[in-house]
């Protein structure tokens, strides 16, 4: 009896690629997805398990139903002219009407019963565009954060410290700004009062000469009555002049 084609659909069908630097934790996703109308069980075996962490490495899936594999490579140093020797295997099976024991399922399945696929791991170094992408994010990142950042005092990165300086560049501007706004509101508050004090000017003038004015105008009726009084006095002995003679 021939051997069975794999019922799952595999998503990279073929490669796993990975891509570094590899000096952390690189994870690659392998989704497996089940066309039929029956419940598969699946296990995921590797060449080199200490190197990767396969997250869930085993399972059943549901009719029409996809899982998402999320496959870690560890750290390491990558060597560029070392190639790959790394390979993963998908095996599956039909799952029974009742599945109770998984291991025992494994164990005692016949070969013929199995199916699988076999993806070959690949390592890539990110390229020049990739690298520059990488350090204009490296670079925006504190400034999102530091806009994100409340007054509890979170973790700073270190490379933050060039934006306080930018940010003490800008405070001192502020300061020097509002100097001058300053000393432009105390200049118009001066234009203001002189401008007060000018439109009073005119007016005092006028009171001036109307007071003198008023102050001529008493004395002119002052200087009447004593006018009328000697006028009178000169009638008066004019007529007591000519009665006694």
């Amino acid at each position: 009896m021939s051997k069975l084609d794999q019922i799952l659909i595999l998503d990279p069908p073929a490669d796993l690629k990975f891509k570094g630097p590899f000096t952390d934790v690189v994870t690659t996703n392998l989704k497996l997805k089940n066309p039929s109308d029956r419940k598969v069980c699946f296990k995921v075996k590797t060449t080199a398990p200490r190197r990767y962490c396969v997250r869930p490495n085993s399972g059943v899936i549901d009719p029409g139903a996809t899982v998402i594999i999320s496959v870690m490579l560890q750290p390491f140093d990558y060597d560029p002219n070392e190639k790959s020797k790394h390979k993963f295997m998908v095996q599956t099976i039909f799952a029974p009407s009742t599945v109770s024991d998984m291991d025992s399922l494994w164990k005692d399945a016949k070969p013929d019963d199995l199916m699988d696929s076999k993806l070959r791991c690949v390592f890539e170094l990110p390229s020049e565009n990739d690298k520059v992408n990488d350090v204009e994010a490296t670079k925006a990142a504190p400034v999102m954060n530091s806009a994100k950042s409340d007054s509890s005092g979170s973790m700073v990165p270190a490379n933050a410290s060039l934006d306080d300086t930018e940010m003490k560049k800008v405070q001192e501007k502020c300061k020097r700004l509002q100097t001058e706004i300053n000393k432009l509101a105390d200049e118009n508050r001066q234009f203001k009062d002189d401008g007060v004090r000018m439109r009073k000017v005119p007016r005092s003038d006028h009171m001036t000469s109307n007071s003198t004015s008023l102050l001529g105008r008493e004395a002119s009726t002052a200087s009447l009555p004593s006018l009328l009084v000697v006028i009178a006095a000169i009638f008066i002995g004019f007529f007591l002049g000519k009665f006694i003679l």
